[in-house]
């Protein structure tokens, strides 16, 4: 009941916390931060629904525009995750050429910012400290392989999940992407833009179209670079939100399954790929069988079956690693079965993720669901199907709720239309869901990058940047419908 009224409220734009962005925006102080950045910090509402209450601090970052006498305005860009330091991310990317060139960064102010909830941005903290954190998580398996693990792995959620609600408290009902969407209005504001210019990538097209929907005439130019399904995201289709889990309701096992068989094909054909040699499919399951009877170690790491299988899922949305995730296989093909182990983490990304992704999105709460998909799925998409199952464990027993988090409509008719960016074979954001993710949106356009891995971060498309870039000059979407990559994986 609570979000039909909340979208009976957007509707008819007397959401009170919609409103509240009409205060003054924050005031921001850019300072010199190093390699030509300048950084600032913003502060916005806790709760939209109090303007005036407690406040929150923003960390900001930008990269002014090389040509100022050509300068169009800001261009904020958002990562993905949740959970990614838009200001690490920036820092370290933000000179990329075929993420940003030269004659974008000409034009344009690049700016990120930490999300509320992640990074610098009123931290959620589920843990005291770094070692107790990496302690607790690494003690997490990715995923169960049988379902004799299952209970053990659900335990290990729920105590996170109290570690969570301990430390962060109310600040986990107020981290939702709506929440975020309206520190993104103040933040255009802040730096005197009328209207948004916005990159999002992955689950960044996610706060994109929810930002277009809440404030659909402050849209000068929105490009998606690798979407999601927006309706199964949110709520999924039908009743599917409270009885599949959310990345299997979006397929995103076919997604992977359509990858890695690509990686296999290109690595079959070439002879740079450190896997190639005889039917690789067949070299494929029988590598997994060998981890499966008995883990191996390699200079890589250990690998069991979940390491294995996890490690090349993560491998697949970044083709600029395909030669590694070759060699890798490889390494264990040859080695002998033995036993140790390494893992590591950081920052607060897995917190912010879950802390985001609960808020944003229907779960179905019985652990049962997770474990009826993860016997069906494993049946229909070997291998990757299992694993995708579990992939947000803890949102089934997540207890923090955004009453301003945004479920529809995702239709509004915005002041200007939006481009979607997709490669053919990606393996978090399939390219089937995009194109249901444009559908679900008034005023789109499709580029498809003929290419493998997630979003042009990481899928190098020259061809690509120009044709985005030539739309958030103008606004005006490309006639052109698809791009090549600049090199193949194994080239």
């Amino acid at each position: 009941m609570r979000s039909i009224l909340l979208t009976a409220a957007l509707l008819v734009g007397l959401a009170p916390a919609a409103m509240a962005t009409e205060e003054a925006p924050p005031a921001l102080s850019w300072q010199d931060c190093q390699d030509g950045f300048q950084c600032s910090t913003a502060k916005v509402p806790l709760d939209y629904d109090q303007p005036s209450g407690t406040k929150i601090d923003l960390a900001l970052i930008r990269l002014p525009a090389t040509d100022p006498a050509k300068r169009i305005g800001s261009l904020f860009v958002n990562f993905g995750g949740p959970g990614a330091s838009g200001v690490d991310r920036l820092r370290a990317r933000g000179k990329w050429e075929w993420l940003f060139s030269s004659e974008l960064r000409a034009r344009f102010d690049v700016v990120s910012w930490d999300p509320r909830g992640i990074g610098r941005s009123a931290t959620v903290r589920c843990f005291d400290s770094v070692e107790e954190q990496q302690s607790f998580l690494n003690s997490i398996p990715v995923y169960p392989d049988t379902a004799a693990e299952e209970p053990a792995f659900y335990d290990s959620y729920r105590e996170f999940v109290r570690r969570c609600e301990q430390r962060s408290g109310d600040l986990l009902d107020h981290v939702s992407s709506a929440n975020t969407a309206r520190d993104l209005d103040q933040l255009r504001k802040a730096v005197g833009d009328k209207k948004l210019t916005y990159h999002g990538i992955s689950y960044g097209t996610h706060l994109g179209a929810i930002y277009a929907n809440m404030f659909p005439d402050k849209v000068r130019a929105l490009a998606f670079d690798g979407s999601l399904d927006f309706i199964g995201n949110a709520t999924g289709h039908g009743d599917q939100g409270t009885t599949v889990p959310l990345d299997t309701r979006q397929d995103v096992p076919r997604g992977v399954a359509e990858t890695f068989d690509q990686f296999l094909k290109l690595c079959a054909a070439s002879a740079q790929c450190a896997f190639a040699g005889g039917d690789l499919n067949q070299k494929w399951a029988d590598l997994v069988a060998k981890v499966t009877a008995s883990p191996v170690t390699t200079p890589d790491g250990r690998f069991d079956r979940v390491s294995l299988i996890s490690t090349v899922w993560d491998g697949m949305a970044q083709p600029d690693t395909w030669q590694g995730i070759a060699q890798v296989l490889q390494r264990v093909w040859e080695a002998p079965a033995s036993l140790t182990a390494s893992a590591d983490y950081v920052s607060n990304r897995f917190e912010g993720f879950n802390a985001v992704q609960c808020s944003d999105s229907n779960f179905p709460r019985d652990p049962a669901a997770y474990s009826k998909y993860g016997r069906s799925e494993d049946q229909r998409v070997p291998y990757w199907g299992r694993a995708v199952v579990f992939d947000m464990m803890a949102c089934a027993f997540w207890q923090g709720r955004d009453d301003d988090r945004y479920t529809g409509p995702w239709n509004r008719w915005t002041s200007a239309p939006i481009l979607f960016i997709n490669s053919r074979f990606d393996p978090s954001t399939p390219l089937h869901g995009a194109r249901d993710g444009a559908a679900e949106m008034a005023r789109t356009g499709f580029l498809t990058v003929e290419g493998y891995g997630h979003t042009s971060m990481y899928v190098r498309s020259t061809c690509a940047e120009k044709v985005k870039r030539e739309y958030l000059f103008t606004g005006v979407l490309p006639a052109q419908k698809t791009c090549g990559i600049d090199k193949s994986p194994f080239a």
